[in-house]
């Protein structure tokens, strides 16, 4: 199986003479980095055998007195990269310690997933999880910023602007219709399913991008190529493209709603006709686990100090640990536009596109398998379902809601973590890791003045 591939991509770098061999990996936190090999007649036998050493701890990974590391190529994740002047084939990585055993690292966001996927068999009897992942993005013509120790500024401009009214708007107000004809025509060519594209509900530039169902680890795979496309097209077009929460104060933020179902030798394992939005009991136990531990999950979902501005009651933002069918203001909600029984499912709406989506999509599948192996039930629990406002004042008391900060999620996670632990698949290193890096973060968002701050304070 192996010589088969390999031959594969063998003849795929003859046939399209290719003259670079790329290597990508993403970080703890999720940002993507690559090495590039010039192409010589036994490249890709030596890159399976020996790999390519970097430093882990650059990566967030490990200690610097321990840090050297291999990746390895997925030969399953060959493309042609369409930003590279030169014909270049680029792959995903595995990464491997330098033991013996050329062990895999624990702490590696594909093997995670696969090793998440390898439980969710186990436990519920269910073939694969599959995801549809929505990209929310603003598009804005010039951006400048920055932070020193005598100034912090942020400036924008952006070629739209609408009075309310932005969803699903027509060109020639659009401006970016074509834009996203260009990136969606990328995707498909790079195996990334569309479903359809739209301008958002953002006022000033804000666009979506809703791809289809594919498996846990190739739609990790598709959210790190779907942003490395949309930001190298943007730069294309001497554009700027930002997935930041909450990049613009008073403006719709941008989320990274996730479809999800489970399959079954083929079927969808979610579907039952006639129940409430066709789901059946193992829906639900997935929806109860899910909810159950979603404080803890926006650690993962929601890992950024701005997440947080874009998650706040009252408005259209997913923070009510409850599920419905109609309420976009309940971390869960059942489309009612679905009528094809392969596609029941339900979209956990909280998450946004600053999370690693490797640790993302397996954290959420972990808190779902707890749901089932402790027969966690949503209705039983209180979570819904909800048709109504579940905002107004009668409910305040009947529901809880996600974390207000980070630093809260992170707390949470502290007191919640036995889900992600089953089979070793979340180590304490990496939860230990991924704390610290956060705090880091918090610690360095908490001692810097804001602008805003100047407004009110600065003449008190």
């Amino acid at each position: 199986m192996a010589e088969n591939k390999l031959t594969k991509v063998n003849n795929l770098i003859k046939k399209n003479n290719i003259e670079v061999i790329d290597l990508k990996a993403i970080d703890l936190t999720g940002r993507l980095h690559h090495i590039s090999l010039p192409v010589h007649e036994n490249i890709m036998k030596q890159l399976m055998h020996d790999g390519v050493g970097f430093d882990g701890s650059s990566y967030g990974f490990r200690k610097v007195e321990n840090s050297d590391m291999i990746m390895v190529p997925d030969l399953d994740t060959a493309v042609i990269d369409p930003f590279r002047d030169a014909p270049t084939l680029s792959f995903y990585s595995n990464i491997f310690l330098t033991d013996k055993a050329r062990t895999q690292f624990g702490q590696d966001g594909r093997l995670i997933i696969k090793n998440t996927e390898a439980l969710l068999k186990k436990t519920t009897g269910a073939d694969t999880c599959m995801w549809g992942p929505e990209f929310e993005f603003y598009i804005f013509s010039d951006v400048a910023y920055d932070t020193r120790t005598s100034a912090s500024y942020y400036e924008v401009q952006h070629e739209e602007e609408f009075y309310k009214r932005a969803y699903h708007a027509a060109n020639p107000f659009d401006l970016y219709d074509d834009f996203r004809d260009e990136a969606c025509k990328i995707f498909q060519s790079l195996g990334i399913n569309v479903k359809y594209h739209h301008h958002e509900v953002g006022e000033r530039g804000q666009q979506e991008i809703e791809t289809y169902f594919h498996p846990s680890l190739q739609t990790a795979d598709h959210i790190i190529t779907g942003k490395y496309i949309l930001f190298n097209l943007a730069r294309k077009h001497n554009l700027h493209v930002t997935f930041m929460p909450k990049p613009m104060y008073q403006q719709a933020g941008n989320g990274m709603h996730l479809h999800l179902f489970l399959t079954k030798n083929g079927k969808n394992a979610f579907y039952k006709k006639g129940a409430y939005g066709n789901m059946n009991q193992l829906g639900l136990y997935f929806i109860g686990g899910m909810l159950k531990h979603a404080p803890a999950l926006a650690a993962f979902t929601n890992p950024s100090t701005n997440s947080f501005k874009r998650l706040v009651p009252g408005f259209e933002a997913p923070v009510a640990l409850t599920y419905g069918m109609g309420n976009r203001a309940s971390a869960i909600r059942i489309p009612k536009y679905v009528n094809n029984p392969d596609e029941t499912r339900f979209e956990f709406r909280p998450p946004d596109a600053t999370a690693n989506p490797y640790l993302c999509l397996a954290a959420m599948t972990l808190a779902g398998i707890d749901g089932v192996i402790n027969k966690i039930d949503p209705i039983a629990e209180g979570y819904g379902p909800f048709d109504k406002n579940i905002l107004d004042e009668s409910m305040a008391d009947k529901i809880d809601f996600l974390p207000r900060s980070l630093q809260e999620a992170l707390d949470e996670l502290g007191k919640d973590n036995d889900f992600l632990r089953y089979n070793g698949i979340f180590n304490d290193e990496l939860l230990d890791q991924w704390t610290k890096i956060k705090q880091e973060e918090i610690k360095s968002i908490a001692t810097m003045p804001h602008p805003f701050e100047y407004k009110m304070y600065f003449t008190l």
